[in-house]
């Protein structure tokens, strides 16, 4: 059975920690910026959706495939987000959330702290969090830069090709988490 991980980067002004993912999608001005994916062990690759870029066929036909079994760390809020952007159903039951598995292991909740706690190859990104708030989530306007309300790829684009990096990073980071925690399967998915 192939695996295809799976990592979006969103924005929407409502805040994800106060209403939840499926009113977060909700909002008018919710999209999907960036994804990143790989299918089994192959290369990590991204679409920037706020450049221009669509879907690749066999990627959105995956995304639906019943054989192909979608994991990610959060698993729920990549597969609801999805759902909603694509405009497609994503049923729970082919999905495989990294996260339930480490938590189900006494493993700590985010993605850092496991790959920290395993001793991992692969981490985080240190400057995620800077960057989640610059392109994620809405900015105070102010004179310096032009009294905006959102921050685009434009406005800094080597603070964008970090971001694209961190997502593709954040692939790998939980596809080897997947991996090492393989050994300890969840009877019941």
């Amino acid at each position: 059975m192939s695996i295809l991980s799976i990592d979006i980067e969103t924005y929407s002004s409502m805040d994800l920690t106060k209403c939840g993912v499926y009113a977060y999608t909700e909002s008018e001005d919710f999209e999907i910026l960036l994804l990143a994916y790989a299918f089994d062990d192959e290369e990590v690759k991204i679409i920037d959706f706020k450049c221009g870029e669509s879907i690749p066929i066999k990627l959105r036909e995956a995304l639906t495939d019943k054989s192909i079994i979608k994991t990610a760390f959060n698993a729920n809020f990549e597969r609801t987000c999805l759902a909603k952007y694509l405009n497609e159903k994503m049923p729970p039951e082919q999905w495989r959330c990294t996260a339930v598995h480490a938590l189900s292991l006494g493993l700590p909740q985010r993605l850092e702290s496991v790959a920290k706690c395993l001793n991992l190859k692969h981490q985080k990104m240190n400057e995620s969090k800077a960057l989640i708030r610059y392109f994620s989530m809405p900015c105070k306007g102010t004179k310096v830069n032009g009294n905006r309300m959102r921050n685009l790829p434009k406005h800094d684009m080597n603070k964008w090709n970090l971001f694209k990096n961190y997502c593709m990073k954040d692939v790998e980071v939980e596809r080897e988490i997947r991996k090492y925690l393989d050994v300890y399967p969840i009877i019941n998915w």
